[in-house]
């Protein structure tokens, strides 16, 4: 039987851990099947600024990873990446999603 593809987990993190991240998630493929990236800027007051550029910005380079997946294996996928990159850096959040299809 087919799990749903019932949430979308998002990653956000610094760009300097993209690979790191995207390692791990490959290394599940019985949890991501597969996974968008996009690039954006982020700003916290928690956040540490790397570069020059950033602190003067106000604002750090970020990617934001995002999966349509089963919601207990978004739990399972964060409970790895907690134990393995253990970084408050990185955020996560966990959405709701009503429906997940391709158009053909």
């Amino acid at each position: 039987m087919r799990k749903p593809l019932d949430c979308c987990l998002t990653i956000v993190c610094h760009e300097s851990m993209e690979e790191r991240l995207v390692d791990h998630l490959l290394e599940h493929p019985d949890l991501i099947s597969g996974f968008s990236i996009a690039r954006i800027e982020g700003y916290s007051r928690k956040e540490k600024l790397p570069s020059m550029l950033e602190r003067v910005r106000g604002r750090s380079k970020r990617i934001e990873i995002r999966t349509v997946i089963n919601q207990l294996d978004a739990n399972e996928m964060i409970a790895h990446l907690k134990e393995e990159e253990a970084n408050g850096d990185v955020a996560y959040w966990i959405s709701p999603v009503l429906e997940f299809g391709r158009l053909a």
